[in-house]
């Protein structure tokens, strides 16, 4: 998408959310509708997809602080401050526009046949080059960047699965890094637009959302998940059995005496990439029973009389004191 196309699209209409809608407001109107208008819903219905793709560039862009900030900005120029035009009564051409800015009027120092440096009149989009840093840019020029923004399963995301993207200029398909996090930024080189003069093509920027999975999370290569062990398997330690993400299991001894929220590592079980793989991170959460025999209730009783002169709390009192 070039910037020249922000002025005729709104994006915050495309999510249906205010201009000052907060980071969090344009994720979840996003979500929504990416839920909603998804193709694999809507089968042969051409406008749920161009819809479906138009709320994919408007997040892809408004996700971004820094594109966010400058489609604000190129959408305040059209809106309300000085137009562009090509000339003519009126409007100031671009000729003109571009000899005010080095000093120059209509026959100044700037102006064709003046004595004076010739700039050449450019295009809308060399133009806002200039404005935000880009300069004037002479000979081949790379094409365009384009956003756009996709949600793939946990699965997907921590297999490295191949997707097919439905963007601007048409169907992309490439391969998720191993373990992409959730909301990272992928640039993909070369499936932008089109360079106009010849020039490489610009880059796809794509925004990943990753949806959560019941049981795993992932952190880089590192598998995490938190198994309920019993009072017992905690205090005398037990070896018990770790659903892992291939449809598998994995032995893991709980050692005597371990607490409530305690991380066991399982090393090369985490996820699988070339160079490597990744752990499984164990947590342990004692679970406790919410119903007891009266036989139960009685031996439990006997422990805590047994164990009462132990104080869990001590050293809870003694820090809350510094």
């Amino acid at each position: 998408m070039t910037s020249q196309d922000w002025f005729s699209k709104d994006f915050y209409a495309a999510l249906g959310v205010s201009k000052d809608a907060s980071a969090d407001e344009i994720k979840k109107a996003y979500r929504k509708l990416a839920r909603d208008l998804h193709p694999d819903r809507h089968l042969g219905d051409t406008t749920s997809e161009e819809r479906f793709k138009e709320v994919g560039e408007a997040y892809g862009v408004l996700s971004d602080p820094k594109q966010r900030q400058q489609y604000d900005a190129v959408r305040a120029m059209g809106g309300g401050g000085p137009r562009f035009q090509a000339g003519g009564p009126g409007g100031a051409g671009f000729e003109d526009v571009f000899s005010g800015m080095f000093g120059g009027g209509a026959g100044g120092p700037g102006a064709p046949g003046a004595g004076g440096p010739q700039y050449r009149a450019q295009g809308f989009e060399d133009m806002l080059g200039n404005l935000f840093g880009g300069g004037f840019q002479r000979g081949p020029v790379k094409g365009t960047d384009i956003a756009a923004a996709t949600e793939v399963s946990f699965r997907q995301a921590t297999e490295g699965a191949t997707i097919t993207l439905r963007t601007a200029t048409g169907d992309i398909t490439t391969r998720l890094p191993v373990g992409v996090r959730d909301g990272q930024k992928i640039r993909l080189r070369g499936k932008g637009r089109p360079s106009a003069n010849g020039g490489p093509a610009g880059d796809l920027l794509l925004t990943v959302r990753v949806a959560k999975h019941p049981v795993f999370s992932a952190d880089g290569r590192n598998l995490h998940i938190t198994v309920p062990v019993t009072y017992d398997e905690a205090v005398l330690g037990a070896t018990v059995e770790v659903p892992t993400l291939d449809g598998g299991r994995v032995k893991v001894k709980i050692p005597a005496g371990t607490p409530s929220g305690k991380t066991l590592r399982i090393k090369g079980r985490g996820l699988q990439a070339k160079d490597g793989a990744g752990d499984l991170l164990v947590t342990v959460e004692v679970a406790v029973p919410s119903r007891l025999s009266r036989k139960a209730k009685e031996v439990l009783q006997a422990f805590a009389l047994e164990t009462a002169k132990d104080e869990p709390r001590k050293d809870l009192y003694r820090d809350a004191a510094k």
